[in-house]
């Protein structure tokens, strides 16, 4: 079986945030305040690129098991990425504004693209469902 590598690093956040754009720097400390009072956690790298709160352990349907960051984001070139259940990630965001998805992940061009209310009632009910499953 292949090493995952979405791991906690010793990497800081802050050299992580320093590296990107002065936009997505800005982007990052809102959703990092956000996922912060959400957690109750402080942010720590998991791999090289992103930023998790909390931590879980998850199993698949498959029978595959993981440890995983409650919930967490990645600032990527093209748009910030957020890492939700799949449980929720289900759901249709229609009151969310702008954005894709894929089997884990909202995708957001950028933070003024939606409404930032519902996407912390999303975040809110992502780690609910992920606290209930742990």
């Amino acid at each position: 079986m292949a090493v995952l590598k979405t791991v906690p690093h010793a990497v800081s956040v802050e050299s992580y945030i320093k590296g990107l754009s002065e936009k997505r720097q800005e982007e990052t400390k809102v959703l990092i305040n956000m996922m912060s009072a959400i957690t109750g956690e402080k942010p720590v790298m998991w791999g090289t690129s992103m930023v998790g709160f909390g931590k879980t352990h998850l199993v698949y349907e498959s029978g595959r098991e993981i440890d995983y960051f409650l919930i967490g984001f990645a600032a990527r070139q093209r748009a910030l990425t957020i890492y939700l259940s799949i449980e929720v990630n289900k759901r249709v965001f229609d009151q969310l504004g702008k954005h894709t998805k894929g089997v884990g992940c909202l995708y957001i061009n950028q933070l003024s693209d939606v409404d930032f209310d519902e996407l912390k009632n999303i975040c809110e009910e992502s780690v609910q469902t992920l606290k209930k499953h742990s």
